[in-house]
């Protein structure tokens, strides 16, 4: 029954988003890749995939930044054309994704703005699906009051920004804790949100939210190591959710040493063997191969939203993947061209 209501109105888009997601590249189409010699070689074996033309209007030589510029140009287009035939919650839920960009943006402009960086770059770099109408404002700001007061408080970010108040002045270190504050907030806002939608979409996303907030908190662990940030102030930017909350949670804010990570990580069954490096993997090697587990399976179920969120971080680990083999051919490293994280 629930599938009969989740077609009137989202049916047609999530079969746009499967048909999005068979024209993934598959584990054929990278060995094809990866056999390429040149970068002209690379946008030929990539015509015949779903990217197609994309590089057909590029002036002059191909270089890797302008691949992943295109790439994402292609995904932000099906991204948008998405956002456009969507009616709430679907609409809501797709806004909730954009917030992530926002914040990233934000941080972005602050930190360069900090460093005296041109504003004219620093907008360029930033993520179209984090763009909002007051961004540019934010290059401006000098402390946290006034970046909220005159820039932030009339975007959907602003709920989240209340807690950051306290640091007074702009600095690398509180530019950072303002990130994660963000992040900490619109996390749990959006696992919120998710909880309330219909099944299999809420126990879907909380699956892939849970994951997202653990793999956070075992960032902000790891980033505090030989700084000033207190066990309380790990805590305070820490989702209150996901496999590791709460007593890893807690034992990762108390930790002083990558090997008390290790152990509290690894104590959770999904994690095991986030740390061993013996087959050449990092660990965010290993973040992204757990979430393109998750995603796989989240297009395993019929009439949920998640299989958005699966394609866009499925989509979004491609380019990276298209980049990472364009850069080893362009300096000619090919010995390290099959270090990419395959999604199908």
């Amino acid at each position: 029954m629930e599938g009969i209501f989740f077609n009137g109105n989202n049916g047609y888009i999530e079969g746009i988003v499967r048909g999005y997601r068979s024209g993934l590249l598959t584990s054929a189409v990278y060995s094809n890749l990866t056999q390429c010699d040149t970068l002209e070689d690379l946008k030929l074996q990539l015509s015949a995939t779903d990217y197609g033309n994309f590089l057909a209007n590029v002036p002059g030589s191909l270089s890797t930044s302008i691949i992943a510029e295109k790439a994402t140009q292609k995904l932000i287009e099906e991204f948008r054309y998405i956002r456009a035939q969507a009616v709430q919650p679907l609409s809501k839920f797709m806004d909730f994704i954009t917030y992530a960009y926002m914040i990233d943006n934000v941080a972005l402009l602050i930190t360069g703005t900090l460093h005296e960086r041109d504003t004219h770059e620093l907008l360029e770099r930033c993520h179209p699906l984090g763009w909002f109408e007051s961004l540019p404002a934010l290059c401006v700001a000098t402390n946290v009051e006034e970046l909220y007061n005159t820039v932030l408080i009339d975007t959907p970010l602003a709920p989240y920004f209340k807690d950051c108040l306290s640091a007074a002045d702009l600095d690398d270190l509180n530019i950072e804790i303002i990130r994660n504050t963000l992040y900490r907030a619109y996390l749990e806002d959006f696992y919120a949100f998710c909880k309330n939608l219909s099944h299999p979409s809420n126990e879907i996303m909380a699956s892939l939210l849970e994951f997202e907030a653990d793999r956070r908190v075992i960032n902000i662990s790891l980033n505090s190591f030989g700084t000033d940030i207190t066990r309380d102030e790990r805590l305070q930017l820490s989702p209150k959710f996901g496999k590791l909350y709460p007593s890893g949670t807690e034992a990762l804010a108390s930790a002083d040493d990558i090997e008390q990570v290790r152990i509290t990580v690894e104590s959770v069954g999904d994690y095991k063997g986030f740390f061993d490096t013996s087959n050449n993997k990092s660990l965010e090697d290993h973040f992204y191969l757990r979430e393109m587990e998750l995603c796989r399976n989240a297009f395993t179920q019929q009439f949920t939203y998640s299989a958005i969120w699966a394609w866009v971080k499925a989509k979004e680990q491609e380019i990276r993947n298209i980049t990472w083999i364009a850069e080893c051919i362009a300096q000619n490293q090919k010995e390290r061209i099959q270090n990419y994280i395959s999604v199908f």
